[in-house]
């Protein structure tokens, strides 16, 4: 039996740093091709992911400066090939790999991830056929989002001067590597969110441009956000991206794609010289009909003029009329103004001043004889009206109650002036009014009976007077 007690010892933290170092002195930089498991970002900003294949795992992390550098997004399934170093995580006792550098396995994995990416997007509308809008036939100002340098710009605005010079918008971006996406995105989102009469013009089409290079080059015009933005462009956009045999994404949700750049500024603006040619053709065409036309209703109105009367024909009755009626007018003018000479003349013999002293004589007379009977009538009329108010008024004063009164009566009224007409609309206490011819005296109606009468001889007898035959109740 072996003796192991001479066996150095290591404490649980000096074995893993040996460990440690062991593994990353022998396996400093591996490069490795796997399938991707699990791929986790945390806010952090580091991937950790796991990298597999058939029969094996090796857990990978990948630091933030390394991830932003990637120029696609890394994805669960997709077989890529890392580079980096081994190393092992002494607080769990596991190794792992981490990872410099990572790019697809190949053309194949980037088509697979890129089919995959299609079929969401396309699942989602972004590339069906009503979304897409009609390009400007003459647009006024064309913006273009591509980079500020290279030959793609100078292509397009090449080509734009040849063909209909046009104000042109430039959106200087990245087309390429880190950050390219977003920068594209962001200027076909800037120029929609420009608004039309503003400082800087609105542009009427987009155009989108690149030139060619491999499938990671055009990769981020691949990416989820470039395409959205894309698909979300109220501005017409055309897609140029690569040469005709490249194919992105964009180019699905784009309104229109052309081959080339330089063909997208051949879609954007018409040629200059064709339309004045079109125009000019127009215009000859337009005058040839219109001389045509004008040429075609001549000749109809001297077909239809042969089957008119001549002139002559139509004023002759007319004017054989109108002689006849200022003959006509003339003679009878003429023997109006005689008969009303005659007239005159007549008149001016009565009118002689003779005839008019006479003639005013005679009205005078006859007025001064209406005069004398109309006083007379008068005076009759007055004598009669007097007569007859003078029997009226006699009738009154005899009708009337003050004569009852004047014997000796009177009108008894209450407080409230309503005629007595009972000794029973009285009680004792009521005050009255007495009204006599002469006037009018309160009293008020005392407690008892009244006293009973007295007779008077008769030749002594003379109508009571008003209160008298009351003096026994009023006081």
């Amino acid at each position: 039996m072996t003796d192991l007690t001479n066996a150095p010892e290591y404490t649980v933290s000096d074995l893993a740093r040996a460990l440690k170092r062991t593994v990353e002195t022998e396996y400093g930089h591996v490069r490795v091709r796997g399938e991707l498991g699990r791929v986790t970002v945390p806010k952090s900003g580091h991937m950790y992911l796991d990298l597999k294949d058939a029969e094996a795992v090796i857990d990978g992390v990948m630091w933030k400066g390394s991830v932003s550098a990637l120029s696609f997004r890394p994805e669960e399934g997709l077989e890529v090939i890392v580079e980096g170093r081994l190393s092992t995580f002494p607080g769990r006792s596991k190794y792992q790999i981490i990872i410099e550098r990572m790019e697809p396995a190949g053309a194949g994995a980037l088509m697979a991830l890129l089919e995959e990416r299609k079929r969401k997007l396309a699942a989602e509308g972004l590339f069906a056929p009503e979304r897409k809008a009609a390009i400007p036939y003459l647009p006024r100002v064309v913006g273009v989002v591509t980079s500020p340098t290279g030959a793609v710009i100078r292509d397009i605005l090449h080509r734009l001067d040849d063909r209909f010079p046009v104000h042109v918008l430039i959106w200087p971006v990245l087309v390429q590597g880190e950050g390219a996406a977003a920068q594209i995105a962001a200027g076909i989102e800037g120029f929609n969110a420009l608004q039309p009469g503003g400082l800087v013009p609105r542009p009427d089409v987009l155009i989108v441009a690149r030139g060619g290079g491999s499938v990671e080059d055009l990769w981020a015009f691949n990416e989820e956000v470039v395409v959205r933005a894309a698909a979300a462009s109220a501005i017409p956009l055309i897609s140029a991206v690569g040469h005709e045999t490249d194919t992105t994404l964009i180019d699905f949700a784009s309104d229109r794609r052309a081959p080339t750049p330089t063909g997208a500024a051949e879609m954007a603006v018409p040629v200059r010289r064709e339309l004045m040619e079109r125009i000019e053709g127009a215009r000859g065409r337009l005058s040839g009909a219109l001389l045509r036309t004008v040429e075609r209703k001549e000749s109809d109105l001297r077909s239809a003029s042969r089957g008119l009367p001549r002139p002559e024909s139509l004023l002759g009755d007319a004017r054989q009329k109108l002689d006849y009626a200022t003959s006509d007018l003339v003679r009878f003018q003429a023997l109006g103004i005689e008969r009303r000479r005659a007239a005159v003349e007549r008149l001016s013999v009565q009118l002689r001043p003779l005839a008019f002293k006479r003639e005013i004589a005679e009205r005078r007379q006859r007025l001064a004889q209406a005069g004398e009977r109309m006083r007379a009538a008068k005076l009759r009329r007055l004598g009669d009206d007097g007569r007859r108010l003078a029997a009226l008024t006699s009738t009154l004063e005899a009708l009337s109650y003050h004569n009852v009164l004047k014997r000796g009566y009177a009108i008894v009224e209450d407080a409230k002036g309503r005629l007595v007409r009972s000794a029973g609309d009285l009680a004792p206490g009521d005050g009255v009014t007495l009204r006599l011819h002469d006037g009018e005296r309160a009293a008020a109606i005392a407690g008892g009976a009244a006293p009973p009468r007295k007779e008077k001889p008769a030749s002594k007898s003379r109508p009571a007077k008003a209160g008298s035959s009351a003096q026994g109740s009023l006081f």
